[in-house]
């Protein structure tokens, strides 16, 4: 049993050294498809409840770790019961199509820091269409040649009359291009 266990740590060892030679998160332009989570905050949170959805992320080197990001999405936020003045009402869903550039800086090997900054335009009649930032940090697992898992979170705020804010998560499969 020792002997199994001895080699199956060496065969690990062996096959993680490999990826990490290859360094995919790092190394040459890549596009990620990824889920996304949407945990609303203040104002926001008063009348929302949880947000979900789907983002495309391009990244592009421009120097050493440090990568272009352009960002695409739909958040779909649910409505929460609301009390006024007596009256229960649960607002409808609301749709978001978040629209995004940033830099993502490398700060150890598969360790980020990012920020973007864009537009983000409602789905509803008459919502609009509002300033989006978003800071964050996260974490890109290899998996394979030029291909990683990334798990990361950010802060993401949307202003125009007001600002609706929320906390993000997001779970994504990047593949080199």
């Amino acid at each position: 049993m020792k002997k199994l266990f001895l080699l199956t740590a060496i065969a690990g060892v062996f096959a993680f050294s490999g990826v990490k030679a290859q360094d995919p998160a790092m190394s040459g332009p890549k596009l990620g498809v990824g889920v996304e989570f949407g945990f609303p905050m203040g104002d926001f949170g008063d009348v929302s409840d949880f947000g979900v959805g789907g983002s495309l992320l391009y990244q592009h080197p421009i120097a050493n770790k440090l990568n272009f990001t352009a960002n695409a999405g739909y958040l779909s936020f649910t409505g929460k019961e609301v009390t006024v003045a007596g009256v229960t009402f649960k607002p409808d869903a609301s749709g978001f199509i978040p629209v995004k550039a940033g830099l993502r800086y490398f700060l150890a090997e598969n360790i980020f820091v990012n920020g973007e900054l864009g537009a983000v335009f409602g789905t509803q009649d008459g919502a609009g269409t509002a300033f989006a930032y978003s800071p964050g940090i996260g974490v890109e697992f290899p998996v394979a040649d030029k291909s990683t898992l990334e798990l990361s979170g950010r802060y993401e705020g949307w202003s125009n009359d007001g600002t609706l804010s929320f906390v993000g998560l997001r779970l994504a499969w990047n593949f080199g291009l």
